[in-house]
């Protein structure tokens, strides 16, 4: 059901996406260099938090591309749950980041040392130049990667106006431990929001419902449909938090000849539609058929299903 058609949308978010990865990851490399010889932490912080945008921007481009490529009978839905596993990696790189910032930057709040103003001055406006760049770039996208990243390129603005801000401070008043609190905030924002995602990648890499509002207005559908006897082993999972799958066993009260079954189909699909799912896997069955994975798990369910009524 998904869709294979090439529109240069896609070649476009693409293009953006690298550009984009580029653009930033020289910049994180020129901050890194410029957080040590200013001898701020404020800017290491930054630092760290634009490497792991950079990474996330690397993986949605991977992805953009590998999402184009067919599933195939090795990978038979795809490859979009890779961005699952990107996710994971991105947030391991932000927290060591996190924590680095941090065993430098605690240290200096009993022992502010005066940063390089002049220097972290110049960096800000070039991290606000560049990630506002960026973000300019990617605000043109719809997709959801394009969407998300272009939120984190905001979110680094912010960071290098709150090191402008400091550093204009620094500048009229002797207050060094600003730059050392500075970067203790920051990191402890960044890392409230890794831990955030972490939970939420967790939660769809062990499958769980994307939604428990979706699954159940789902089954309630069904069951509304006025041949529809029963629903069970109903599984709704999502392979990357955008692309949904679900399968269910419907059990039908009454034999539907052809032309029925056909109508009958059609109305599921009506009922589903709505959801815009990615796969959908629906089973009939009809009135004294066994449910087919229900044999072997009999003695499992023997409480959920004495549905099977003899009519």
């Amino acid at each position: 059901m998904s869709h294979h058609h090439h529109d240069h949308s896609k070649d476009l978010s693409s293009e953006r996406l690298g550009w984009a990865f580029v653009l930033n990851f020289c910049f994180t490399i020129i901050e890194f260099i410029g957080g040590i010889l200013t001898n701020s932490t404020a800017i290491l912080a930054d630092a760290v938090h634009d490497l792991g945008d950079s990474l996330a921007l690397a993986l949605a481009w991977v992805l953009n591309k590998l999402g184009r490529k067919q599933a195939n009978p090795q990978y038979t839905y795809g490859y979009r749950r890779l961005s699952l596993a990107g996710a994971f990696i991105n947030a391991l790189v932000l927290i060591a980041g996190s924590v680095w910032v941090l065993t430098e930057a605690i240290p200096r709040l009993w022992d502010p040392q005066m940063p390089v103003t002049e220097g972290m001055i110049g960096l800000a406006i070039l991290g606000i130049a560049v990630n506002g760049f960026a973000a300019y770039k990617l605000s043109a996208g719809k997709t959801l990667n394009e969407r998300v990243i272009n939120w984190h390129l905001l979110e680094d603005v912010l960071g290098w106006v709150a090191v402008l801000i400091v550093a204009i401070v620094l500048m009229f008043v002797e207050w060094p431990i600003l730059d050392p609190l500075l970067s203790v905030a920051f990191t402890i924002f960044i890392l409230v929001n890794v831990v955030r995602n972490l939970f939420q990648t967790a939660r769809l890499f062990f499958q769980a419902a994307p939604d428990q509002n979706t699954i159940s207005s789902v089954e309630q559908q069904l069951r509304q449909l006025e041949q529809v006897e029963d629903v069970h082993h109903l599984h709704f999972w999502s392979l990357d938090g955008e692309h949904h799958v679900l399968t269910a066993h419907v059990v039908v009260a009454v034999d539907l000849d052809i032309a029925q079954r056909r109508l009958f189909k059609q109305q599921i699909d009506a009922v589903l539609m709505p959801f815009a799912l990615s796969h959908t896997t629906i089973e009939l069955e009809f009135p004294g058929e066994l449910c087919r994975d229900n044999e072997y798990h009999e003695h499992e369910h023997e409480h959920e299903h004495h549905h099977h009524h003899s009519h």
